[in-house]
């Protein structure tokens, strides 16, 4: 994989994957979608006003680590206030995140990435317009913010992921960390061209 392109003559952004990276991609926006649709609203609300708009999000910080990152509270401070905020906005923004990750798996596979992977030798080139590109960005730093939470990624603490061993599964996570941050590098930079 050489990261994302812009096309000149089309503008779209361009990128190759091989078939396990594109699979591997695939699978952790899988996974988002699963963790962000996985956990239950709040019971819906008997107010007629409130019924109307739907406010029946969650008002309380989520207990997975992932989720608490990805909806961290408005309002440290102020319980109330910040149960009342995640409950109008904790839903829409579910649904947003989640409509990202799904746009990352349709792409693939409109792309050409079969439901099981099975050629080795399978490449695809993804093509991505304006709009489409800013929701892969937007999944990859969900993505990325997933992976750090359940690693335990820190601010420098470079080396100790580079001390860790090629054959480490804790190591090959971060790589995949890595490797996430290089796509939306080379997306945005797409984008600045």
């Amino acid at each position: 994989m050489t990261g994302f392109e812009r096309h000149r003559r089309s503008g779209r952004t361009i990128a190759n994957f091989t078939g396990f990276e594109a699979d591997l991609l695939r699978s952790l926006a899988s996974q988002l979608v699963e963790l962000l649709r996985d956990e239950a609203a709040a019971p819906v609300s008997s107010d007629p006003l409130e019924a109307l708009f739907d406010f029946t999000g969650p008002t309380t910080v989520p207990e997975d680590p992932v989720l608490a990152r990805l909806f961290p509270s408005a309002y440290v401070d102020d319980e109330e206030a910040a149960g009342e905020f995640r409950r109008y906005t904790e839903s829409t923004l579910r649904s947003s995140k989640a409509t990202a990750a799904i746009a990352i798996i349709d792409d693939l596979e409109e792309a050409g990435l079969p439901a099981e992977l099975t050629d080795e030798g399978l490449y695809l080139d993804v093509e991505l317009d304006l709009p489409r590109a800013q929701l892969w960005m937007r999944s990859f730093t969900d993505i990325r913010l997933a992976l750090a939470t359940r690693l335990g990624i820190e601010e420098g603490d470079e080396a100790r992921w580079a001390a860790l061993p090629d054959d480490d599964p804790v190591g090959q996570a971060h790589d995949i960390y890595e490797w996430v941050g290089y796509l939306q590098e080379t997306l945005v930079d797409a984008l600045g061209d």
